[in-house]
């Protein structure tokens, strides 16, 4: 049986993100990927990350 560890599961699911995105013609950022990381492993809430999300969005606007 193939085992896959939480990392690299997360790894995987991130690059087919990627591509999906791309398909759309959207963008994901290092500091994106480094958000959801973070809620993966339950360092922040989904509610924390939509803050931080909106947060660094108005500001680049």
């Amino acid at each position: 049986m193939f085992n896959i560890s939480g990392e690299e599961k997360f790894n995987f699911d991130i690059e087919n993100l990627k591509q999906d995105f791309a398909v759309e013609n959207i963008n994901i950022q290092d500091s994106d990927i480094e958000i959801l990381k973070k809620y993966y492993n339950n360092e922040i809430t989904m509610n924390q990350m939509i803050d931080i999300i909106k947060t660094t969005n108005l500001n680049n606007i």
